[in-house]
């Protein structure tokens, strides 16, 4: 295929399309809306990871698209109806195939590539400095399924060479898309499909939790399917006979018997911790994932003043350690809390910018007044504990007038009833305050029934 006819095969087919569907579709989503994928720690530029998932995420609206456009370009030669001329050329009929599949491949690998690059573009500006490559299979078998899926739908429609052949196609697999789609409710993205099934379908859920990636496993399966429907699609679109078009459904099956029995059974073989990202890095009593190491300079100063301020306030019962949050959970269970550890999630958006000394504000809030309720961008909770955590932090800090945490407007809470509560706790004597921080301390640990200005002003907690 050399540059002259690649360019005319440009300029006069529907070749950009597919890739430029692609391309611009997925920018238009990612950047021109405020989505939940900007925000957290799984957020689309915030770690190589999230944005290859994210990105690939996408494919549930453009895979099936990308496969009718290329059905639309398969009926090109019979729309013209050149199909019988075409047969009599001596140009070999894989030589003729070779053109509009190797356009389709170029210009869907560099549109999806292209996207990549936006994305890795601002992930590498951004405030991480955990680097791997184990994103990279990720989108590698994302651009492969796009390839694959446009050669298929072009051999298809020229196997079937009907008007309703395209649109067939790109509802047929909208509609598998919705019977396979994984969800992220759990502690780990799931399908109520059987998970080998919902596999051969190469998109990923929307990502949650940062530390988790896709297995081995996964991209090897994926990839013999995918190289096996890639080479059934160019079979069919080089076919010139019946029994050559029956062959060419080997390829595809004998891919699918070798995925189905590479592909994990079960979601928790598909979704697996990142073990280098996971890795806890240490600076004295501070601890943060590898993928978070940028944190970790701020968080260990201000985490050794609150420290000091938590002993100094609950004595033998003060954490001792501050630590980062990596627990997988349900969407919306409860935080599993530790009375040793200030456990810290950078996915709360309280904590996720908070700099200086109001760093140190939030984490002796949380060390006194730990939040059982999740507050990440998925789950939203945990605003009720905000006043109780102000208040503890205040009180532990010293402060002469009831000072708020730093909140989103999103979590708003009456400062009115919070600053009743404080003057009934300041009314209080220096041992009797001391008692009531204590109190509200492992109730807050305990999570059963907790209501935190409940234990503060000396009511049983519910």
């Amino acid at each position: 295929m050399n540059g002259p006819v690649l360019r005319i095969e440009l300029k006069r087919s529907i070749a950009p399309w597919p890739g430029f569907v692609v391309l611009t579709g997925s920018l238009a989503v990612l950047l021109l809306i405020d989505g939940i994928w900007w925000q957290g720690e799984a957020g689309w530029t915030a770690q190589w990871t999230s944005m290859a998932l994210w990105t690939r995420s996408l494919l549930s609206f453009w895979w099936p698209l990308v496969v009718g456009l290329g059905a639309v370009y398969g009926l090109r030669d019979s729309r013209s109806r050149m199909t019988e001329l075409l047969t009599t050329m001596p140009l070999p009929a894989w030589r003729r195939a070779a053109l509009p599949a190797g356009t389709a491949a170029l210009v869907l690998a560099s549109g999806f590539g292209l996207l990549v690059l936006v994305g890795a573009v601002q992930v590498a500006l951004g405030a991480t400095s955990y680097m791997s490559l184990g994103w990279l299979p990720i989108s590698l078998v994302a651009a492969l399924s796009l390839i694959a899926g446009a050669v298929f739908g072009m051999g298809f429609a020229r196997t079937v060479p009907s008007v309703l052949t395209p649109p067939a196609l790109t509802i047929f697999l909208l509609l598998t898309a919705l019977l396979l789609r994984q969800n992220n409710d759990g502690a780990l993205p799931s399908s109520d499909a059987p998970n080998r099934l919902a596999l051969l379908f190469p998109v990923t859920a929307e990502p949650r939790e940062m530390l988790l990636t896709l297995s081995r496993s996964v991209h090897l399966g994926q990839t013999l399917w995918l190289l096996g429907l890639l080479a059934t699609g160019f079979a069919l679109l080089s076919a010139t006979t019946r029994r050559f078009r029956l062959l060419a459904v080997a390829p595809v099956l004998v891919g699918a018997c070798l995925a189905l029995l590479i592909l994990p059974t079960t979601p928790r073989g598909t979704y697996v911790i990142d073990k280098t990202a996971a890795a806890l890095v240490c600076e004295g009593r501070v601890c943060v994932t590898q993928a978070n190491r940028s944190h970790l300079p701020d968080l260990a100063r201000r985490g050794k003043d609150a420290l000091r301020v938590l002993r100094d306030a609950l004595g033998d019962k003060a954490p001792n350690s501050v630590r980062e949050d990596t627990k997988l959970r349900r969407l919306g269970d409860e935080r599993h809390l530790s009375g040793d550890a200030v456990l810290v999630d950078f996915d709360d958006p309280l904590i996720a910018h908070a700099t200086g000394a109001e760093l140190t504000r939030l984490l002796v809030a949380q060390g006194l007044a730990p939040n059982c309720a999740p507050r990440t961008p998925w789950e939203g909770g945990g605003a009720v504990d905000i006043p109780v955590q102000s208040i503890a932090a205040s009180w532990a800090l010293g402060d002469r007038q009831f000072k708020p945490l730093h909140a989103p407007d999103s979590y708003w809470y009456s400062l009115s009833t919070a600053d009743v509560a404080w003057q009934r706790l300041m009314a209080l004597s220096p041992p009797e305050q001391r008692l009531r921080i204590a109190e509200v301390h492992a109730a807050a640990l305990s999570c059963t029934g907790y209501n935190g200005l409940s234990v503060l002003n000396g009511k049983a907690s519910p």
